[in-house]
């Protein structure tokens, strides 16, 4: 792969890791109402779990999708039902968890299996499979994307959850809170609409 083409592939990376989607709504509004370092796990999950992933789709699980689109549907209702349920949650919560029982972030495992049933996730990276890998050096080309969307992950990330965190203190109202949650729960809803289609 030439170098024009991975530093495309890490732009591309950035964009579809950055822009709106189920993860990063998750973690604004983790950021917002656990803070930045409650958070931590739920971001090393989606990092660890995506980069799984990629090597899935790469290795395989893009070509069983491709062959059997009745999976990819199965997949598209799964993640969509359990982003609805995770809506709900948060549309739910009107105080800081500090002063709600029971309350907690996404945890790692939660975060890292999500990434299985994510179709943004997907659609990525089948994809960035389907542009940027070469049959002659397919494995080769394989770890490029890997290595693409490890660059992107972290950053994207961490500057979602940290957006969150930075409002925290705006947000200790809980009418503002109850607001700002309902908003986010519809904006993870809403995110669904593209990959539904």
């Amino acid at each position: 792969m030439a170098v024009e083409t991975f530093l495309t592939l890490i732009a591309f990376a950035f964009v579809a890791g950055g822009t709106p989607g189920p993860n990063t709504m998750m973690l604004f509004s983790s950021g917002v109402n656990f803070g930045f370092r409650n958070t931590v796990p739920h971001m090393f999950g989606i990092g660890i779990g995506f980069l799984l992933l990629v090597l899935g789709v790469g290795f395989g699980l893009g070509a069983l999708l491709t062959t059997f689109p009745a999976l990819y549907l199965v997949l598209k209702i799964l993640g969509g039902s359990y982003l609805v349920y995770i809506a709900w949650r948060i549309a739910r919560t009107d105080t800081l968890p500090e002063a709600k029982a029971g309350a907690r972030p996404m945890t790692f495992l939660e975060a890292a299996a999500f990434q299985w049933v994510n179709p943004k996730a997907w659609v990525m990276l089948v994809t960035a499979m389907g542009i940027y890998t070469d049959p002659d050096h397919y494995a080769d080309t394989v770890m490029l994307i890997f290595l693409a969307f490890a660059i992107a992950t972290v950053p994207c990330v961490m500057a979602w959850a940290g957006f969150g965190s930075v409002l925290r203190a705006w947000l200790a109202d809980p009418v503002r809170l109850k607001w700002f949650n309902i908003t986010m729960a519809l904006l993870l809803v809403a995110s669904l609409w593209p990959m539904l289609r």
